[in-house]
């Protein structure tokens, strides 16, 4: 298997480095479209065809490998037996659509249920973080450090201030004393850019009530991988084949988190 592996990876880097390049070959025709009516139907096409560029290598490869894809050309993934791929094709899409940037494509590859290969692509910086399980992770060729711990006080943490105001999905006043109490609060749009913000320090901690598996299933074994915690906002194990709450960040810190602010609450 560890040679398998190692040729897996060797094809997913590639195949995600192509499918940037083809992102970034569109832009023209975003930029040209965001200014009429309707943006997000070309969006929705560069989506897809993205996911289905990456369901036609990986088939064409391997073809008893399953896939889970946001946008459902792959398989209908009830069990983590085997290798499985989840894919988001471009996670932060109505970053793509505003900014053309703050977006990424996210692969997480799963062997028997366990993550070993993990890759998310900044692709507007052309800044690839990827990691083998046990093998370290990298930014482009450069090793990423571990994650050492911090104190709450000084931390920065990614936190969509929707969830500090009255919404449908938690009691907004649960996170309004961890708020206050850090250092500072950011919100990038992507789940895959939060992620590879905790995996490199940039942030301390990332919450979120809700996201898919495709969502995080690259950037818990990129965080994990240099150290950090990945849980959901119970402090329990993910489940790859349900959405899930969400809570990644140094070690220290999670604990610091969990004990003091979200102990109480009703996710």
């Amino acid at each position: 298997m560890e040679h398998n592996l190692k040729e897996i990876y060797t094809y997913a880097k590639s195949w995600v480095k192509e499918a940037g390049e083809n992102i970034r070959a569109s832009f023209p025709k975003t930029l040209n479209v965001t200014s009429k009516s309707n943006p997000n139907d070309l969006v929705t096409d560069i989506d897809k065809e993205t996911e289905q560029y990456f369901i036609e290598k990986i088939k064409g490869t391997y073809p008893d490998h399953r896939i889970m894809g946001e946008e459902g050309y792959g398989d209908e993934v009830k069990s983590l037996t085997g290798v499985v791929w989840i894919i988001d094709p471009i996670d932060g899409t109505m970053n793509f659509v505003h900014q053309q940037r703050n977006f990424a494509i996210s692969i997480g590859i799963y062997v028997d249920g366990e993550g070993m290969i993990g890759l998310i692509y900044d692709v507007v910086h052309d800044e690839l973080y990827h990691c083998v399980k046990g093998q370290g992770a990298y930014l482009n060729e450069v090793s990423i450090p571990k994650l050492t711990e911090a104190k709450v006080s000084e931390a920065v943490i990614a936190l969509n201030a929707v969830w500090v105001s009255p919404n449908k999905r938690i009691d907004h006043e649960l996170l309004i004393p961890l708020v206050k109490d850090v250092r500072g609060t950011r919100s990038y749009g992507s789940a895959a850019m939060e992620m590879v913000y905790v995996a490199t320090g940039r942030i301390d901690a990332y919450l979120t009530p809700r996201l898919a598996p495709w969502d995080i299933a690259a950037g818990i074994i990129i965080i994990k991988e240099l150290g950090g915690v990945t849980t959901d906002l119970r402090g329990e194990e993910l489940d790859m084949l349900q959405q899930n709450s969400l809570f990644v960040s140094k070690p220290g810190l999670h604990g610091d988190i969990l004990k003091n602010y979200l102990k109480d609450g009703k996710w």
